[in-house]
Parts: structure tokens; sequence; C-alpha cells
């Protein structure tokens, strides 16, 4: 979803510094690294293990995060360029479409609804609701059995490495559609194709082998 579907990704590292700074928690934008592809409560529970910090625990600064996020999202957001175009081309197609992310569940069901996507897909899964978040391939794993297909069936629309990382350990095809910032990043030379944009995705990219 994030960085995907809509222009979210950018404002995770806004709204954690700013509630890490609110109750005085030492995060800097480098030590984000620490935690990359982890969830929230699992970030949060890191900081807490080596930055710890006086009055709220670490569930109850995720969840503050989280609040803030899904606001600042509703307000500043927008649905990426193609996003809508590729789905509509999946649906008249009659492909079944999964969405599987590492954002907690409230925020998943509150942004996919508040930007009318919600139609679009069959199954919405959470990294919630497995025991690990990506690079591991659980979650998309979970949902290609919620869809009732076969790994080797699915395709996976990727922004991240660690999405991606994901996706192919899951035996799936993989699909990188990286921000411009990242889009040389080497790593990505293991996906099965590489998008600018949702705007160039066609049907040719489902069925071509290899």
């Amino acid at each position: 979803m994030d960085g995907l579907l809509l222009d979210t990704e950018p404002l995770w590292g806004k709204t954690m510094l700013e509630v890490a700074e609110k109750h005085q928690i030492p995060i800097t934008r480098e030590r984000f690294k620490e935690t990359t592809g982890l969830r929230i409560y699992e970030v949060t529970d890191h900081w807490a293990i080596h930055y710890p910090w006086q009055g709220r625990s670490s569930k109850e600064v995720a969840d503050e995060i989280l609040d803030e996020i899904i606001a600042a999202s509703k307000n500043h957001a927008s649905i990426l360029k193609g996003v809508e175009q590729a789905l509509q081309l999946l649906r008249k197609n009659k492909y079944n479409i999964g969405l599987a992310s590492s954002s907690p569940s409230r925020m998943i069901n509150e942004l996919v609804d508040h930007f009318d996507l919600t139609g679009y897909f069959d199954v919405i899964t959470s990294a919630d609701v497995v025991a690990l978040g990506k690079p591991h391939p659980a979650v998309f794993l979970h949902c290609a059995h919620s869809l009732g297909a076969k790994p080797n069936q699915c395709l996976v629309l990727e922004d991240s490495v660690n999405g991606m990382i994901a996706g192919k350990a899951a035996r799936m095809k993989v699909i990188v559609v990286p921000d411009e910032l990242h889009f040389d990043d080497p790593r990505f030379s293991i996906a099965d194709g590489k998008l600018r944009s949702l705007e160039d995705f066609d049907l040719d990219l489902i069925n071509k082998k290899g």
C-alpha cells in the first residue's frame, strides 16, 4: 500500500520523528536504518530496548504514530499515478486481486476505504496476522492462500527491496515500481520486471515467461 498505491511512504519518517521528539526518544533518520522492514510495533519495541525513555509504553507510542499518520495521509496523501488504471485493467480481465501490506490492519482499512479503493480487492491482508513481516514471505503466502491461489500463480507488485525479497521468497513473480530516488538500486536486478510507474503496467507483464 505505502509507496505503491498511495504516496504515504514519506509521511512515515516525518511522523515517527515528530512523535519520538514529543516523547524525548533519541531517534534520528539515520537510526531508521536499524528498523528497516519492521512493523511499527516492532520498531517501537526496538526503540524501547535500545533508546529507552520515560512515560508512554512502546505500544502507546506506536498507536500514537498510527493515529498521526492515518490523519496525515487522509489530509495530504493521494493515489499514485496509474493505480486505478491498473486495478481497473485487472478487474476487467477477471483477475483476483489481493492487497498484502506490512502496515497495521486499521491503517490499511481506513486508508483504502478513504481513497475509495476497497472494491478493487478480493482480499486485504496485513502482516498483523502473520508471525513475521517483510522481507519474510508470510504475508504474501497468507494473501495467496486467502485468494485460493498457489504461490507460483501469483504476480507481486512492489515498490521496496524488502517487499521484492518477500515476493521472490514466496516463489512469486515480482514486478517492482520503485520511487525515483531508488529506481537504479542494483538490488532490484533480481525482480522479474521494473516499471517507472503503474501507468506502464499491462497484462503482458503477467503472461511473460521467466
